[in-house]
């Protein structure tokens, strides 16, 4: 990963930086230059810190209400709404970025982006965040302005990863759809903005479903789609690469079904696209050979991450042949299954390889990543049978406090490599 061109010597970070317009001949480099060298640095950090900071405060809201704490500031909005918003948008949106801006220009065959192109999206979308987390300790205004940051720097990061597109020599179909859901996710956010400033809450409910069925599900399907076939014919031996081209459109028709079905409380129809959806992701899982991928355990991590995503959808469609409303027991086991146990887990499994090898390091999991990664199964687990057991607010806090104690340390490791230098001294 990351590798020079052809013929010509990797240049250490300090000239890497002067490439970058970010140290002059010299001088070493400082640790904001160094953040600012490669933009899954910048945007990478963004997100191990929003999986802390989001995490941290969904538990001390819950905690409030669980033990009644007098003099908790409160959201200006209903912090469940605060909680999807955050996570899915501001946790989770960095780490798209940091992936997009960095790997579109190489699947376009294109020179890597410099700094002007992906510093205003870290500005943005990590300064709208950050503001927009403090306004939800009742600074209505704060939240306001975040969101409204936040917006203009996605808006931003797609204008550039758009134009990255536009002038590539061939189409490439992943890099579009991804392209397309974050797209919607501006959509999502724009809604958002629209409650803040006084639209009716059914803009709020829109925007947390298009986060989730339409921008990031369609993000991790497809960069699995992608990479997942990839990696693994890379390091198994006579592995056979499966990525049906109609998969992908297949997928996106199915998932918009689903939001549309669900906004018109349709749950049995509904269940038929879910059904459809749990059969696809399972065929592609069995397709994708997960015998054959035992090891390494950077590999295996993503073949039981993307485990979670069929079974998800199956509880949905268990939901809806029920006649569930939107949201019942079912549906709440399935959406845990889907952000916690999907989203959480490929979270950790490609980002741990990308920072591992964008930082010189061995290919492989480590002590710390199998930590978070198991601990997190765990959390996955407890949340999708007590969304159905109902075991009530106690242990709805117990399982947030026990995701912020999953996470600490990978964060905390993966910000501290963000902000060091190559172990091998290559750029970025």
């Amino acid at each position: 990963m990351n590798r020079p061109e052809a013929g010509r010597k990797p240049r250490p970070i300090a000239a890497s930086l002067e490439h970058g317009r970010a140290n002059p001949r010299g001088i070493s480099p400082s640790m904001a230059q160094i953040l600012a060298a490669a933009p899954h640095r910048m945007m990478f950090f963004a997100g191990a810190t929003a999986v802390l900071l989001s995490m941290l405060w969904w538990t001390l809201a819950l905690a409030a209400g669980t033990w009644s704490w007098a003099h908790w500031p409160q959201a200006p909005i209903p912090t469940i709404w605060a909680h999807a918003m955050l996570a899915q948008y501001g946790m989770l949106g960095p780490f798209i970025f940091g992936f997009t801006l960095t790997v579109f220009p190489r699947w376009s065959g294109q020179p890597e982006l410099r700094r002007g192109a992906y510093v205003p999206v870290f500005i943005g979308v990590f300064g709208g965040y950050v503001l927009a987390v403090i306004g939800l300790l009742d600074l209505r205004p704060l939240l306001l302005a975040g969101f409204a940051l936040l917006l203009a720097g996605w808006l931003y990061g797609i204008t550039r990863l758009l134009g990255v597109l536009r002038t590539a020599r061939s189409r490439d179909h992943w890099a579009w759809s991804i392209l397309a859901a974050l797209t919607l996710g501006a959509l999502g956010l724009a809604l958002f903005l629209a409650f803040l400033l006084g639209a009716p809450p059914a803009l709020a409910i829109a925007a947390i479903r298009i986060g989730t069925f339409a921008f990031l599900m369609p993000v991790f399907f497809t960069v699995t789609h992608r990479m997942l076939p990839f990696f693994s014919s890379s390091v198994i031996a006579g592995y056979r690469v499966v990525r049906p081209a109609w998969s992908l459109p297949a997928a996106w028709l199915l998932l918009l079904a689903h939001l549309l079905l669900g906004a018109l409380d349709q749950p049995r129809l509904r269940a038929l696209s879910d059904a459809l959806l749990a059969l696809l992701f399972l065929g592609h899982w069995i397709a994708w050979q997960p015998w054959k991928a035992r090891r390494p355990g950077l590999l295996s991590v993503l073949y039981m991450a993307f485990a979670w995503l069929p079974l998800g959808f199956a509880l949905f469609a268990v939901g809806g042949m029920y006649g569930e409303g939107n949201y019942g027991a079912w549906d709440m086991a399935a959406l845990h299954a889907l952000t916690v146990g999907f989203f959480g887990s490929m979270l950790v499994a490609m980002v741990t390889r990308v920072t591992h090898g964008h930082s010189g390091r061995p290919l492989r999991m480590g002590a710390i990543p199998w930590f978070t990664f198991f601990a997190l199964q765990a959390v996955a687990i407890a949340r999708v049978i007590d969304s159905l057991a109902g075991y009530g607010a106690l242990a709805y806090t117990l399982t947030a406090a026990a995701w912020v104690a999953a996470f600490l340390p990978w964060a905390l490791r993966a910000a501290w490599i963000y902000l060091t230098p190559r172990r091998d001294g290559r750029p970025g």
